[in-house]
């Protein structure tokens, strides 16, 4: 075995076929190949059976005919009359045809000493091919016999040459050494290309120590480097960072380095980060008089966006552009999804505009990147990149160019994050009119976005228009609609269209089923929902913990927290429970175990319910059961707490939480602010705000709230003032809540001043008064004397559209919580009629005007209440005007709303009376007087027989 064999094998040993699977990646697939480069390996056209010809089927007989080897001169005498008609394809062809290769190989040496014909490379690959050669040993016998012949030297010499390359194109480097080895031993030299061939093997394995060793003979031997190897070794050294070595071996190889070259040794440098080299090299071929062309620009503007150097691939682009290169179509659009992956849509477009004002068409990939690239993150973009998108769609819709069905989808998920609903609803009508054809799952993507938007009615419209344009809709579609329906409160609806899909031939899944039972559940529908889960088993339909999930939520929500607790129970292995046992009926595997949204449902319910001490334990139990809570189970326990005024267990819960890593949300941060503020202790509050901070958890206009009433209920206005002007500095806008309990907390403090300075501030700011905001400042006004104030505060309101009906009201009031409406008399203010309020605010102020002696701006407020459907007003108050009435000797007025309040069903104190008797005796009206007072005696006595 000759010394580069040893050397070889010794540093390759690990080494495995670079065409194996496992091998490293080949320098094919990195940089492609010239048919140029690959010359020296090609094989001639193989010609199929059917295309040999008669000759050489001829000669294949009578070569196979040959009886034991040992007629082969009668043979030959057959084979002399096809000298004249022998080339290198006829042998060729002889040789793939014949069966006995002991002969096949005597053939072979024959046709080479024939007089006018000599082998050619397909000759010899076939005479390989047919001792097998190029996938094992080629016997020593056969290659002696070779040899024994006329010019046998010679034709032994090439043939070893064509073999050592066969095996290496066959990626069988190990056996092209060994045939390399025999091909010293028996004397030759390996030929240049024999070499060429050895060392691009090597190089595509990543050997390049090995390569090495075959340059360094190749050198010794004065055989010169085809160019195409040279490229690759040169990208190799590049690559590795050793591009010195790369320019001495052109130097010595004297080679004029053209275009191909400096390109390779630039790959090279920049697929190994070397950006700054690389332009180096890009500078010494412009020196060298080799221009760049858009291949060389490309190569590193592809390796400056894989390796997420935008600054570089930028300086690129714009030598690029300044020397009349530009990219071609793949490299334009991998330059925009580049840009766009790394967040740069603003250079993206403007990269995207330059190359359409120098002629580039910009197409469906280009715009469909852009679109993508910003609204296709898990994110909702900016204001400004959403505006791009949009800017971008409209080109699209001008060029006539359609998005895919994804990002479809995309775009009408930003569109509804940015409120703009009804341009949502209408992207798949504008895609259609340019030619998009919508299916099933196109209109199910942006109806479930207009559904998690609560925009169900715009989600119903084009539910309608899919059936219009004759999609049918398939159970995926219609159980995003009744969920969706179901959570609005929209139950029949929902009902109805199950009922619709169900005659429409499509049966619904458990996640209908779910969602449907849910919704009647938290209606306090039990029978429904008891009916449709019997249907739900009758068809066969199993459910799953998200049904069992559903099941204890809804009847939590519906204010069955027994019967919950009950199928919880049942599903931890209870035997039997006769009230849930109809929902076990098919499931008895015990496969629907608890998991972490069921112990959630579960313990929420339980706090709602008052029972935070067994909404406790729940959540010891599911620690032993080996379920990790999240932070829904912790927030809910931790409000629980908070609601009841525990807020030591409170903060054991949240200690809890924080050691097994998980951070508070702003709902839990406010309960726990909240109960601080409840509690006054004023600086653990502020110690809890200021964690709050430091986990980037910023307050939200409820937790700011909170610390407002807080503040106020501890006498310290000043400090809640201060903190409304920082809540609106750091962005978060006061509301209706904010501003109110401020004024009340100002009012409570005697600065009813204050009061109406912030209540014209809060207008000033765009910020409108609700009825509670009116009914808090009238009562402070009258309370400070400020009578003509509320009087126009009074005026105000009723001229404001206020809501007619309790509903309405309800969410006029929802925001506040009920220990400020306790405190404000607003909590059953609502009247039996079903309407909003106005007779409290009235009575304060009659109560006020009367206190004054402001009898006849007092009496015509009653009379005004009194002429509308309100309740009337309290009735304290009615005896107070009627007092005051009667002793300003304006008795008949008294006894008007005397009467009316009678009438009404209110009724009046003894001393009311006592002063209607006294103002009658006043202006002479004895017999009046003797007769009311009899029916009062009489009155008394008949109620102290009762």
């Amino acid at each position: 075995m000759n010394s580069l064999f040893r050397q070889i094998i010794t540093t390759t040993k690990s080494l495995i076929s670079p065409f194996h699977p496992k091998s490293h990646k080949p320098f094919s697939s990195i940089f492609p190949l010239t048919p140029q480069d690959l010359v020296f390996l090609q094989n001639p056209t193989t010609p199929q059976p059917s295309n040999f010809s008669s000759d050489a089927i001829s000669i294949a007989k009578a070569i196979d005919s040959t009886p034991n080897n040992t007629q082969w001169g009668e043979t030959q005498r057959v084979l002399r009359n096809y000298r004249e008609k022998l080339d290198v394809g006829l042998v060729s062809n002889v040789l793939k045809i014949v069966k006995n290769r002991e002969l096949g190989v005597k053939f072979f040496i024959w046709a080479g000493r024939q007089v006018g014909y000599s082998h050619g490379a397909a000759a010899y690959h076939a005479v390989i091919e047919m001792v097998g050669g190029g996938d094992r040993r080629v016997p020593d016998e056969v290659l002696r016999e070779i040899r024994e012949g006329d010019d046998g030297d010679e034709v032994l010499g090439e043939l070893m040459n064509v073999l050592v390359r066969k095996c290496c194109r066959n990626g069988k480097w190990g056996l092209a050494l060994e045939e390399l080895g025999r091909l010293k031993d028996f004397g030759y030299k390996a030929s240049r290309a024999t070499y060429n061939v050895l060392f691009r093997v090597f190089l595509e394995a990543d050997r390049v120590d090995s390569a090495r060793l075959v340059y360094d003979e190749m050198v010794g031997n004065e055989v010169r480097m085809d160019e195409g190897v040279l490229g690759c070794f040169v990208y190799r050294l590049c690559k590795s960072g050793e591009w010195r070595d790369a320019l001495e071996l052109i130097e010595k190889e004297e080679v004029d380095v053209n275009a191909e070259l400096w390109m390779k040794m630039i790959m090279g440098l920049s697929e190994a980060s070397l950006f700054d080299e690389a332009m180096e090299f890009l500078g010494r071929m412009r020196c060298g008089s080799c221009i760049p062309n858009v291949d060389t620009y490309q190569v590193l503007v592809r390796e400056c966006l894989r390796k997420g150097r935008l600054g570089m691939c930028k300086r690129i682009l714009g030598m690029m552009m300044a020397e009349g290169c530009y990219p071609d179509r793949h490299m334009f659009s991998s330059i925009v999804h580049g840009f766009c992956k790394a967040g740069e849509f603003s250079y993206a477009y403007k990269f995207l505009k330059k190359m359409e004002g120098y002629g580039r068409r910009l197409g469906y990939v280009v715009y469909n990147i852009m679109i993508g690239g910003i609204c296709g993150r898990k994110e909702l973009p900016t204001s400004d990149e959403f505006e791009l998108a949009e800017k971008v769609y409209g080109e699209m819709l001008d060029a006539g160019i359609l998005l895919n069905k994804i990002n479809i989808s995309n775009f009408a998920r930003c569109l509804c994050g940015a409120e703009k609903f009804e341009k949502a609803y209408k992207v798949i009508q504008e895609m259609m009119r340019k030619g998009f054809v919508p299916d099933a799952t196109t209109y199910s993507n942006v109806i479930e976005i207009l559904c998690n938007s609560s925009r169900i009615e715009m989600a119903f419209l084009l539910f309608e228009e899919m059936r219009r344009n004759r999609v049918v809709p398939d159970v995926y579609i219609y159980s995003i609609l009744i969920d969706a329906f179901c959570k609005a409160g929209l139950i029949e609806q929902a009902q109805k269209w199950f009922t619709e899909m169900i005659e429409g031939g499509c049966s619904p899944n458990v996640v209908t089923y779910t969602s449907l039972i849910h919704a009647y559940l938290k209606a306090r529908k039990l029978g429904d929902a008891d009916k449709l889960f019997e249907r739900m088993l009758s068809q066969n339909c199993i459910p799953n913990i998200v049904t069992y999930t559903a099941l204890i939520d809804g009847h939590c929500k519906g204010g069955n927290i027994d019967k919950a607790c009950q199928i919880y129970e049942r599903m931890m292995g209870k035997v039997s429970i006769p009230h849930v046992d109809m929902y076990f009926g098919q499931n008895n595997s015990g496969t629907n175990e608890p998991n972490v949204f069921t112990y959630g449902a579960l313990i929420d319910g339980l706090c709602k319910s008052q029972k935070v001490s067994e909404a406790r334990d729940l959540l010891d139990a599911m620690l032993t059961n080996g379920c990790e809570p999240n932070r829904v189970v912790y927030d809910a326990l931790i409000d629980g707490f908070c609601k009841e005024g525990k807020l030591d267990e409170a903060q054991e819960v949240f200690t809890k939480m924080s050691s097994r890593g998980y951070s508070l949300g702003e709902h839990t941060y406010g309960s726990l602010i909240d109960r601080m503020f409840k509690d006054k202790r004023l600086d653990l509050a502020l110690k809890f705000v200021s964690k709050m901070l430091e986990s980037s958890c910023a307050p939200n206009v409820v937790i700011y709230t909170e610390m407002i009433d807080g503040l106020c209920k501890v006498q310290k206005t000043e400090e809640a003032y201060k903190l409304l002007l920082l809540m609106d500095e750091k962005g978060c806008r006061p509301n209706v809540v904010s501003y109110t309990a401020l004024i009340d907390g100002f009012g409570k403090a005697g600065k009813v001043d204050r009061c109406l300075e912030l209540f014209k501030e809060m207008g000033e700011k765009g910020c409108v008064p609700n009825y509670i905001t009116y009914r808090v400042l009238i009562n402070h006004c009258c309370s400070a004397g400020l009578l003509d104030d509320a009087y126009s505060l009074l005026e105000e309101m009723k001229q404001m559209y206020w809501p007619l009906h309790a509903a309405s009201y309800q969410k006029v009031i929802d925001g506040f919580s009920r220990e400020f409406l306790i405190s404000n008399g607003l909590l059953d203010a609502i009247g039996e009629k079903d309407s909003v309020p106005l007779a409290p605010a009235y009575s304060i102020l009659i109560d006020s005007l009367t206190k004054a002696g402001r009898l006849e701006t007092a009496l015509q407020l009653y009379k005004e209440i009194a002429s509308s459907s309100q309740k009337c007003v309290a009735g304290s108050t009615c005896s107070l005007l009627i007092k005051s009435l009667c002793l300003a000797s304006k008795v008949e007025e008294g006894f008007d709303i005397f009467a009316d309040n009678l009438k009404r069903g209110g009724t009046c104190e003894l001393d009311v009376f006592f002063h209607l008797i006294l103002g009658l005796m006043k202006l002479g009206q004895w017999d009046e007087a003797l007769q009311l007072s009899h029916s009062v005696c009489y009155m008394v006595n008949h109620r102290n027989v009762k």
